[in-house]
């Protein structure tokens, strides 16, 4: 229950009593409800200015494919950000940033474990090793449509009913997704409003939100009315899946796959409305009520395309000939159809209540939700919040949820009718047709000659060309809807975790969280009955939480004496920062003193492949960019790299400054079949596609200790002694296409060097009057001889020197030139890789660079915002001399924030 935010009329004493109750109350509540996971959401900002991040790993465990070798579960890394600034006494801006990449395996359909097809293991000597989807496939039946059993790795019939079902499992390759959300707020004695908007891309989704929302205090803010109403707006271009499309029945879609780069593209579009309206109520000095109930309207595209539905086709005849027990079914993949509309009414409950013997508080939640597809769930969970002193608070944490299955679900479905059959004419004669001409028709007379429609036998020539004429399945036999997704299936999950925070001096807080979930059929209330889709999962936390205390000016950096007055109590003198795209480039000079940053980086690579100086052609590539036993078939168009590090400074003394630098980073890489470039041998890899790679997740961490060597007025020197952990992956491989194994990805697309690694620094800085200046040295030094996956990125050097000019007292220009030198990796691969162009192998990485750098650094120096630091700078390349084959560079963006405790 947000604090009232200003206001000067004088209370009554019952009315301090009551109004000190309820922030007490609200003190506790704020702080336990801003969990892991739980961040604000932009446009409803309370409480203090604030920057939070936090990384998350969500992590699912293997399927149950009895016996078949399961594929890499799905996982995902998670990376969140979001900043509430005060505007004025009673306004708040906020704004959010979210990006996830996901990749693993994930069901694409469900099947009876008794076909021939499923999850396909394929073997390597005789062992299994793997498994591929086959989505068509057979199945044998008894009369009354049950399965007979295979095995599930020889396929060798068992001679008995086997009912159980299995998950068809399909690898996915890595992909991310980007949002950003835009929030305004605005209180008043009693009431607030609020509104937010934003967008969220990925490569085959593209959505756009706002909302607007308020809040109405009653009976001395013992009461709070609540509302919000919102609108997304969303575009689907699925890139259905190259590999397995051509056996998956497109029909009823065919209007909305387009062709695009080789690929289909299934598009579609939908729209969700959403309002709400609750009402929370101070119940005593030690309880609150909150209780809301919300309505959510969407229609339009409501189908997972990348989902698919089984259907057993029989044929009637061979149901009804009466000669054999058994029947064979043809099992055929469709993609799922869903309702256009779909309407949600949802119930939401929370008491929270501080038992004061303990010094704790007990959130008690329950959910409702219904909706016209029958999903109806119930939600119970309950949170423990216990302070331990010393700053630190424990939150254990339940969960349960059950699940109705949608009226259209099923784990597959039968049809009583042939998938595909020769089509005959009202004789019941065969039809034949001239591809040529296919409204011509023809038959087989009694000698199986081919005849025309008036009996007149066709030439030979004529009769090599004909073809059966088939026709499909009757759509209009199949239920309007269906769909054999598990998350729309009956089920029950129960979760447990915990979350532990630390408060830390100057408005830091740190937290880590865990929960583990079981989600089974037989959790359901009432029971369900699908266990082929019982797995477990869990959700990893980590945050930092930084609370900005806005001041009303600050010195700004220039010639020794500068002053200010109404300093922020850790404020001094503050020196001249480098350009954004210099690292490890500062220090802080009083103990005690703590610094939060944020930095990213974005790399463009892009236009001509080039061989040291000089662009060259694909004939050239083809014949001289790998190797003579693998010519390269493939070149990039572009490659983009974008990281995001956490910058964490403190200065134990006035001379030693230590740092950790926590990176996140996601690249994506496009590519094209070069000219003249040889077909694939058998077996071997081949992209195709209008789809790219992406990889994305935790880059390399580092550690800094930055020792001060010189700082005189005007002049300073220090040393900077890093390390590289290697926490970014560097066995990421490509995905598995048409039963052949992509291997590893490229070099350039790992998230880390895999190695541990020295960073040192060596920095100079001046400044006199309006001018700054600076030079620094710097290098990486690999330390081990090669990394998990055999090889080893090559050590760096780079020599940089900058001026710099304040335009104004907050606002410095800067230029800066740069030298790099970057060693081609060393050693290579030891595990599989296809080898499909330039950039699969080692030879073609690294060179000599020079740089030239613009920037701007600006420090806020009074308001609500004083202390703020944000740099900017674009590396534009001036000369480049490439080891062997590259894409050429483009340039570099580098953006930093930092603030100073």
């Amino acid at each position: 229950m947000p604090q009232r935010q200003g206001g000067s009329h004088q209370l009554s004493d019952p009315e301090v009593s009551s109004v000190k109750s309820r922030n007490t109350l609200h003190a506790l509540t704020s702080a336990a409800l801003v969990l892991p996971g739980l961040l604000i959401t932009p446009g409803h900002a309370v409480g203090k200015d604030r920057i939070n991040f936090q990384y998350s790993r969500y992590q699912e465990g293997e399927r149950n494919l009895y016996g078949v070798p399961s594929l890499k579960p799905i996982s995902a890394d998670v990376l969140h950000g979001i900043g509430i600034f005060s505007l004025t006494d009673r306004t708040k801006f906020s704004f959010g940033y979210t990006q996830d990449t996901w990749s693993g395996a994930t069901p694409v359909t469900t099947t009876p474990l008794a076909t021939d097809g499923g999850n396909r293991p394929y073997f390597n000597n005789g062992v299994v090793v793997g498994a591929s989807p086959l989505l068509q496939s057979n199945v044998l039946l008894d009369r009354d449509l049950n399965p007979i059993g295979l095995d599930p790795i020889t396929k060798q019939s068992l001679g008995v009913v086997d009912t159980r079902s299995v998950m068809v499992m399909s690898s996915a390759s890595p992909e991310t997704r980007r949002q950003a959300t835009f929030g305004l707020s605005h209180e008043w004695n009693e009431a607030a409003i609020n509104v937010a908007g934003g967008f969220s891309r990925e490569r085959d989704y593209k959505s756009s939100f706002g909302s607007i929302g308020g809040r109405l205090d009653f009976n001395q803010k013992l009461t709070s009315v609540k509302f919000n109403g919102g609108y997304t707006h969303s575009e689907i271009g699925a890139i259905l899946d190259h590999d397995s499309s051509p056996y998956i029945t497109k029909t009823a879609y065919l209007p909305q796959i387009v062709s695009r780069g080789g690929s289909e593209i299934l598009q579609g579009n939908r729209q969700d409305w959403v309002a709400n309206v609750g009402v929370s109520q101070v119940l005593t000095k030690n309880a609150l009520l909150d209780v809301n109930i919300g309505y959510t309207h969407s229609n339009g595209f409501q189908e997972n395309p990348y989902k698919t539905m089984s259907i057993i086709f029989i044929d009637p005849a061979e149901l009804n000939n009466g000669q054999s027990d058994l029947i064979t079914g043809k099992v055929r993949a469709l993609i799922e159809q869903r309702p256009d509309i779909r309407n949600q009414v949802a119930l939401n409950t929370k008491y929270i209540h501080y038992i004061s013997p303990f010094n704790a508080a007990l959130h008690l939640g329950y959910r409702l939700s219904v909706d016209d597809w029958g999903v109806n769930t119930h939600t119970f969970d309950a949170n423990w919040v216990q302070p331990l002193g010393s700053g630190w608070t424990l939150t254990p944490r339940i969960r349960y949820y059950s699940q109705d299955a949608a009226s259209f679900y099923r784990p597959y479905l039968f049809s009583q009718q042939a998938f595909q059959k020769q089509a005959v004419d009202s004789l019941g004669r065969e039809i034949f047709f001239n591809p040529k001409n296919p409204n011509e028709q023809y038959f087989r007379d009694g000698f199986f000659n081919y005849v025309d429609q008036n009996g007149n036998r066709i030439d030979d020539a004529l009769s090599q060309t004909v073809q059966p004429k088939f026709i499909t399945y009757d759509a209009g036999k199949l239920p309007e809807n269906f769909s054999s997704d598990h998350r729309l299936a009956g089920f029950g999950a129960l979760s447990g975790g915990v979350v532990l925070s630390k408060m830390l001096a100057k408005g830091v807080a740190l937290e880590t969280g865990f929960e583990y979930y079981t989600r089974a059929s037989s959790m359901q209330i009432g029971s369900g009955n699908n266990s082929f889709a019982d797995f477990d999962y869990y959700v990893a936390n980590a945050a930092i939480k930084f609370d900005i205390e806005p001041t009303t000016s600050l010195p700004i950096g220039g010639s020794s004496g500068s002053s200010g007055s109404h300093v922020h109590a850790s404020s001094h003198h503050h020196h001249k920062i480098p350009p954004a795209g210099i690292m490890f480039g500062h220090m802080l000079d009083k103990p005690g003193d703590f610094m939060a940053g944020y930095r990213f980086m974005y790399n463009w690579t892009g236009g001509n492949m080039m061989h040291g100086t000089h662009s060259v052609a694909d004939q050239t590539i083809v014949d001289q960019g790998c190797s003579d036993a693998s010519p390269c078939r493939f070149t990039p168009t572009f490659m983009n790299m974008r990281m995001h590090m956490l910058d964490i400074m403190y200065a134990p003394t006035k001379w030693w400054n230590v740092m950790l630098m926590p990176t996140f980073m996601d690249m994506d890489m496009n590519l094209r079949r070069l000219s003249g470039a040889p077909p694939a041998a058998p077996g071997v890899h081949e992209h195709t596609g209008a789809a790219g790679h992406e990889t994305g997740a935790v880059g390399d961490t580092y550690f800094s200790s930055l020792v001060k060597l010189i700082n005189i007025p005007g002049h300073r020197v220090h040393m900077n002694l890093g390390l590289s952990a290697p926490t970014g992956k560097v066995d990421i491989e490509l995905r598995r296409m048409a039963k052949i194994d992509g291997g590893l990805i490229h070099f350039g697309m790992q998230l880390g060097s895999g190695t541990w690694d020295f960073m040192p620094s060596l920095t100079y800085a001046g400044e006199k009057s309006r001018w700054s200046w600076g030079a620094q040295l710097s290098g990486v030094k690999r330390l081990e001889e090669k990394n998990k996956s055999g090889y080893r990125l090559g050590d760096m050097f780079q020599a940089t020197t900058w001026g710099g000019y304040d335009l104004t007292q907050w606002l410095t220009a800067s230029v800066r030139g740069a030298y790099t030198l970057q060693g081609a990796v060393h050693r290579d691969f030891d595990a599989f890789n296809a080898r499909i162009g330039p950039m699969d192998f080692p030879a073609n990485y690294g060179g000599q660079f020079w740089d030239i750098g613009l920037g701007l650094n600006a420090i806020i120096p009074g308001g609500r915002f004083a202390g703020n630091r944000f740099g900017f700078e674009w590396i534009q390349p001036v000369r480049n001399d490439f080891n062997g084959f590259q894409l050429d560079r483009k340039g570099m963006l580098s953006a930093t924030w930092s603030y100073r405790f």
